[in-house]
């Protein structure tokens, strides 16, 4: 379990892993600084912050800018609730789900009231990874594999597929691919066989925004169609054909 060591300088000092707040009075235009530290040091780490009731594995409020060589990051917030997170992805995405080899921390509320707040914090890198994610699953014999395709019918390179056990597609995804290549082919290998509704995306978190790329798996019908897919089989030419979002 790693730790967290949350100093509030100027008025008020957290204890360990407890809720972080500043009392002094705000500062320019009313926001408060927020300077950090990422241990060991760590370069090109982000720090996400969220209000409070936001989906923590999607979009955040406001990111910062990578930490330097020194592993030092800073960002200015107004007065409020917030949950943080540390995060760096070995791809240098600043998007995406956090993968067997990435660096985390864990989760940093903090309550923010003016002043200046300096955050020094641990993001261990991940072992393991839940996700089963494509890279993680060569070894298995049932999968996915297709195309992803814009309108014009040509490949789209970088995107994934996100694959659910559910038609509402409204919940996290079960599963999510690597990115495609400049051919625009994936690949995904599952643990097992069943009915799945796949879309997808350039982009990784909460829902579509304008201008992002997205697509349903569906055999030109309203609703996603279901894949079944049989145990010990790998299912070809599932190709999923994606728009840009107005």
């Amino acid at each position: 379990m790693s730790r967290l060591l949350i100093l509030m300088i100027l008025t008020f000092v957290a204890p360990l892993g407890g809720c972080s707040e500043s009392s002094a009075p705000a500062g320019e235009n009313g926001l408060t600084r927020i300077e950090g530290q990422v241990y060991a040091p760590l370069e090109g780490a982000y720090l996400y912050v969220y209000r409070q009731g936001m989906d923590l594995h999607g979009p955040a409020y406001v990111v910062s800018r990578a930490s330097d060589q020194d592993g030092r990051f800073e960002l200015s917030l107004p007065e409020g609730d917030y949950m943080a997170v540390v995060r760096k992805r070995q791809s240098g995405e600043t998007s995406g789900p956090v993968v067997a080899g990435d660096h985390r921390s864990e989760m940093i509320p903090l309550k923010v009231r003016g002043g200046r707040l300096t955050l020094n914090v641990e993001a261990p890198r991940k072992v393991g990874d839940e996700r089963l994610l494509a890279q993680d699953q060569l070894a298995a014999r049932t999968g996915l594999s297709g195309t992803i395709l814009d309108s014009e019918g040509r490949p789209v390179e970088g995107a994934r597929v996100h694959v659910y056990d559910h038609v509402q597609m409204s919940e996290r995804p079960k599963y999510v691919s690597e990115q495609t290549g400049p051919d625009g082919r994936y690949l995904i290998h599952l643990p097992e066989g069943g009915t799945y509704y796949l879309a997808a995306r350039d982009r990784f978190g909460g829902p579509p925004q304008i201008g992002d790329l997205y697509g349903r798996y569906d055999q030109g019908t309203i609703e996603p169609s279901a894949v079944i897919l049989e145990e010990g089989r790998i299912l070809e030419d599932v190709d999923i054909r994606v728009t840009k979002v107005w």
